[in-house]
């Protein structure tokens, strides 16, 4: 095991009171985090991690493939110090919350796991993700934290008092794997939590819900920020409270990973919201206990859009995720960066 390796497993345990703590402090603890990471670097490490707010550019440098494929700037976190690595995802830590932080450590872990299962090809592996800093970090001025690589692409934006996560794609290969004994599933909620809601609809809800062509990967993946699509499927008005609920279980997959005060506020807005809101399915209704759907399954509403989308690159789709998440009226910030 590799010094970097080691520092990167040992994060979660050495981070779990940081992200835990209370959401009150949650933009100072973020910006003391940056700043921390920041003084770590020398000057023309500092120049190739921090980019302008306003970087068009920089903002949409963001896919689920491999950065060997598609480029990324920042820094790299195999060219970093063991003391920089650690600095470089207590800041990711101090925006997010803890479980989403075991998320995004798990799918990075995946990767690892990738890595080695491909003759160590170093295409893919935890050195080959990358952290940036746009804009300033402050508590009150719109900054935004960017960290990701292979099936990873964390888009958290601070401002004031707002956390804003999208858009941010979240992927895992392999999606199920064992560590230590332990089975690991990154998006394993994500896939459970939608089959129990799909289960929990009655023929006629079923009919309206699974759509009747295949899709077969992200709609509004990488490169397609500003793209609108009509909703489809069952309308959040034509399901039971406890249907309801569920969906808004299923939702909260994604709009968790952020820090504790943020995820609270967005939740409300998707609540308030809620009515508008749309569940559609694409492919098999079942699957073995324990795995992952094969099926992709979209919920879309009026400031929402999350996708699951299994891909046939490796032969298990069970095996190899996609999943975004996006809201149109507020990807980046845009709504609290213009005030």
């Amino acid at each position: 095991m590799t010094q970097g390796s080691r520092v990167f497993g040992l994060l979660l345990i050495g981070l779990s009171a940081v992200s835990a703590a209370v959401s009150d402090g949650a933009t100072s603890r973020g910006v003391k985090a940056a700043n921390t990471f920041l003084a770590t670097l020398d000057q023309k490490q500092r120049k190739a991690v921090l980019f302008a707010f306003d970087d068009a550019q920089q903002r949409a440098r963001w896919s689920n493939l491999p950065v060997k494929m598609v480029p990324r700037a920042g820094l790299r976190m195999g060219d970093l110090t063991a003391a920089q690595r650690s600095a470089a995802m207590a800041l990711v830590a101090s925006v997010l919350s803890r479980r989403g932080f075991e998320k995004i450590e798990q799918i990075v872990e995946g990767d690892e796991m990738l890595k080695a299962e491909s003759d160590n090809n170093p295409m893919f592996g935890k050195d080959q993700f990358y952290i940036s800093i746009l804009g300033t970090p402050s508590e009150t001025d719109p900054w935004m934290l960017q960290f990701g690589g292979h099936h990873l692409a964390l888009n958290v934006i601070i401002a004031g008092e707002h956390g804003v996560l999208t858009p941010t794609l979240t992927g895992a290969q392999p999606a199920l794997y064992t560590k230590n004994g332990k089975t690991i599933r990154p998006l394993g909620g994500e896939s459970d939590k939608a089959l129990a809601l799909l289960n929990a609809l009655d023929d006629a809800q079923k009919k309206k819900a699974i759509v009747s062509y295949k899709v077969a990967d992200l709609v509004l993946g990488p490169g397609q920020d500003g793209k609108t699509i009509q909703p489809e499927g069952l309308k959040a008005t034509d399901m039971s409270d406890h249907q309801r609920a569920m969906l808004l279980d299923v939702i909260s997959e994604w709009t968790s990973i952020v820090h504790e005060s943020a995820a609270e506020a967005r939740m409300a807005e998707i609540k308030a919201g809620l009515n508008d809101t749309w569940f559609a399915w694409s492919g098999p209704i079942t699957e073995a206990p324990g795995k992952n759907i094969t099926a992709y399954y979209r919920i879309q509403g009026p400031n929402l859009v999350i996708e699951y989308a299994p891909q046939k690159l490796g032969g298990d789709l069970s095996m190899h995720v996609h999943t975004m998440y996006r809201d149109p009226t507020n990807d980046y910030g845009r709504k609290f960066a213009a005030k």
